[in-house]
C-alpha cells in the first residue's frame, strides 16, 4: 500500500472544511437536478400534459446530461484539471432548473433541464477529485463525507414539493437563481486550496504501484447501473405509486424522503466502514441485504411500509461510497474518469434504465413496475460475487 500523501514530508490530514464545502456544493447539485426533478414529475406531467413516456423524456434529458456525461469530463480533467468546473458547474445546475419555471412547452423544459446536467456533470468529476484530495489516509470517510451531501440533495428534493412549490407552482422555481449563485460563490472560494493541492500531485515523482483493473471496473460499473436503476426507479415512481393506492401527494412525497433519507445516513455509515473492511464484501452485503425489503415492499402499506422503505433504502444505498472508492483503486491512474463512471455514468444509465420503465408503466401500470424493481438487486448480487479483491490495492493519485 502507498503511504499517505504527504506535504513537504509531513502526512495530510483529513482537510474538513474543504470536504464539508465540497458535500455542501454537492447536497445543492443534486437537489436540482436529481433531487428535485423527479419529485417534480407529478407537476410537470400536470403542467405538460404528458404521458408517463413524456415523463420518461425528463429523466432521459437529465441523467444523460448530468451523469452519462460525466466520464468524458472526468477522462478531460484527468489530465486537464480544471478548478473552474466546481464553481461554474454547480452553478450552472440551479440556473438550468431555474430555467424550468420560464419553460413555454415540453421541448424548452428538455432544453432547460439539459442545460442543469451539463453543469452537473462538469462539476462531479472535479469535486470528487477535490475530495479525494482532501482526504488524508480516509478516503473512505472523506468520499462519505462529500457523498453525504448528495445524498441528502436527493432525499431533501421531495419536501421541497409541499414546502415550497405547491404553494408558487412550476413558476417557483425560477427563484433558485439566488441560492445558484451564493453556491457557486462558497464553492469558488476554495478554488485557490484545490490549484495548490492539484501541482502538489502533479509535482510528486511517486510511482504508481497500482495498475489499471478495466474488467473489474466494469463489473462494478454494472453493479453500480443496477443499484441506480433501483433507486432511481423507486424514487422517480414511488410518488405515482401511492397516488395510485390513494394517498395525497404529501404523504407520497415524505415516503419518498424517507427512502432517499435512510440512504443518506447508509451512505456516511458504508463510507467510514470502507476504511476498515473489504469493498467488496461491503459492496456484496449492501445488494444482498436489499432484497428482501424490495420484495416486500409492495405487499405492505401504512407505517410498515415506511419501516420497509427506510430499511430498503439503508441497505441498497449503503455502498454509494463505498463503490467511489472501489472503483478509484481499481482504476488509480484515471481519477476522475473512475469517478465519472461510477457516479456518472453507473447513476445516468440506471436513470435511462428507469426512464424505459415509463413505456412499462403505461402499458401494465405501476404496480407492475413494483414486483420487476426486486430483480435488479438479485442480479446485482450474482455480479458481486465476481468483483476482483480489495485486499491490496493502490491508493490512486490525483
Amino acid at each position: 500500500m502507498a503511504a499517505n500523501p504527504t506535504t513537504q514530508g509531513a502526512p495530510l490530514k483529513l482537510q474538513k472544511k474543504q470536504v464539508w464545502t465540497l458535500s455542501g456544493a454537492h447536497l445543492f447539485n443534486d437537489l436540482m437536478t436529481t433531487g428535485i426533478v423527479p419529485a417534480l414529475l407529478p407537476l410537470y406531467k400536470e403542467e405538460f400534459h404528458l404521458s408517463y413516456i413524456g415523463v420518461g423524456f425528463i429523466v432521459l434529458a437529465s441523467y444523460l446530461t448530468s451523469s452519462v456525461m460525466q466520464p468524458l469530463f472526468g477522462l478531460y480533467t484527468d489530465r486537464h484539471p480544471k478548478a473552474f468546473f466546481l464553481p461554474l458547474g454547480v452553478t450552472l445546475s440551479g440556473v438550468g432548473l431555474s430555467l424550468t419555471g420560464f419553460a413555454p412547452s415540453l421541448p424548452w423544459l428538455l432544453i432547460a433541464i439539459a442545460f442543469s446536467g451539463l453543469g452537473s456533470g462538469a462539476f462531479h468529476p472535479e469535486a470528487s477529485r477535490g475530495a479525494h484530495l482532501a482526504s488524508g489516509p480516509v478516503k473512505g470517510m472523506a468520499q462519505a463525507i462529500f457523498q453525504v451531501g448528495g445524498n441528502m440533495g436527493q432525499a431533501l428534493g421531495p419536501l421541497m414539493i409541499p414546502l415550497f412549490l405547491f404553494a408558487t407552482g412550476v413558476q417557483g422555481l425560477r427563484y433558485f437563481i439566488i441560492p445558484s449563485a451564493l453556491i457557486g460563490w462558497m464553492t469558488f472560494r476554495i478554488l485557490p486550496w484545490y490549484r495548490r493541492r492539484i501541482a502538489e500531485e502533479r509535482s510528486k515523482a511517486r510511482e504508481i504501484t497500482g495498475k489499471n483493473q478495466p474488467l473489474g471496473l466494469t463489473l462494478l460499473v454494472i453493479v453500480v447501473i443496477l443499484r441506480s436503476f433501483a433507486q432511481i426507479s423507486l424514487s422517480g415512481f414511488l410518488p405515482f405509486y401511492y397516488l395510485h393506492h390513494h394517498l395525497s401527494l404529501n404523504v407520497a412525497e415524505l415516503f419518498t424522503f424517507l427512502f432517499l433519507a435512510a440512504g443518506a445516513l447508509a451512505t456516511y455509515v458504508g463510507g467510514t466502514l470502507s476504511d476498515r473492511f473489504s469493498k467488496k464484501q461491503l459492496v456484496l452485503a449492501s445488494v444482498a441485504l436489499a432484497i428482501p425489503f424490495a420484495w416486500l415492499l409492495p405487499h405492505l402499506s401504512g407505517w410498515m411500509a415506511a419501516i420497509d422503505l427506510f430499511l430498503l433504502g439503508f441497505t441498497i444505498l449503503s455502498s454509494f461510497a463505498v463503490t467511489v472508492v472501489y472503483g478509484q483503486m481499481l482504476l488509480p491512474r484515471n481519477i476522475g474518469m473512475a469517478s465519472g463512471l461510477i457516479i456518472g455514468f453507473g447513476v445516468g444509465a440506471g436513470g435511462i434504465g428507469a426512464t424505459l420503465l415509463g413505456v412499462v408503466a403505461d402499458r401494465y401500470g405501476i404496480p407492475f413496475i413494483f414486483d420487476l424493481i426486486v430483480w435488479l438487486p438479485v442480479t446485482a448480487t450474482l455480479i458481486s460475487i465476481f468483483l476482483p479483491s480489495d485486499a491490496k490495492k493502490a491508493t490512486p493519485v490525483a
